[in-house]
């Protein structure tokens, strides 16, 4: 019987095993097995949170343009931020295109509006606080983290008490951006990204759609 015993938890680790990856750092992260993420494959449907605190489906947007999802660690956030920049900056080009820019993250919807209303941010931003949109595109999930807010002239940003803003999530995403064509197909994936070329990069790919 301890045999047995032994033989079934081994197999149980095992699975769990498989089931998880791990972060060049060594970090654990979430990985769904059960779903194939690939160029020329269909996007699964998913439902979220905006930051308005409203209800994003994405069946409401995919199939009606090109939607470019760029998953971002976190809000204020030093890469974030510049990336975050970067897309405000190139989208009218991008919405002239054909195409909408959504940005997700691992951060509350109070994050995503404050984050939203210090850079002048235009494009939607999804809640993922429990990692499970994520996790349904593999894009990998590790824990979460907290970040002193700091506006575009890098001073920290202040409560109504006069308390520098710290904000913390649930989880932290990978920075992933995938491009999903009208038909509703992923066009492109890109799990390495760089947050200062990213937007830019990703526009000539919409450009390539748009023809």
């Amino acid at each position: 019987m301890v045999r047995t015993f032994a033989a079934i938890r081994g197999g149980i680790l095992f699975l769990a095993a498989i089931a998880m990856g791990t972060a060049d750092d060594g970090t654990t992260h979430a990985v769904n097995k059960e779903s194939t993420i690939a160029v020329g494959q269909m996007l699964p449907a998913f439902e979220t949170t905006d930051d308005q605190g409203q209800s994003w489906k994405s069946t409401d947007h995919v199939g009606k343009k090109v939607v470019v999802l760029y998953f971002y660690p976190g809000d204020f956030t030093g890469g974030c931020t510049v990336q975050a920049q970067k897309y405000r900056d190139a989208l009218t080009k991008i919405e002239q295109l054909g195409a909408e820019v959504v940005g997700v993250s691992g951060d509350e919807v109070a994050s995503h509006q404050l984050f939203k209303e210090t850079y002048g941010l235009q494009h939607a931003l999804l809640s993922d606080s429990t990692g499970q949109v994520a996790q349904l595109l593999n894009v990998p999930v590790k824990a979460g983290g907290s970040v002193k807010a700091a506006g575009p002239d890098r001073k920290p940003l202040l409560d109504a008490n006069g308390q520098r803003i710290e904000l913390k999530r649930p989880v932290t995403l990978a920075r992933w951006t995938l491009v999903v064509d009208r038909a509703g197909k992923i066009a492109s994936l890109r799990s390495v990204t760089s947050a200062a070329t990213d937007a830019e990069e990703i526009q000539k790919i919409v450009e390539g759609l748009a023809k």
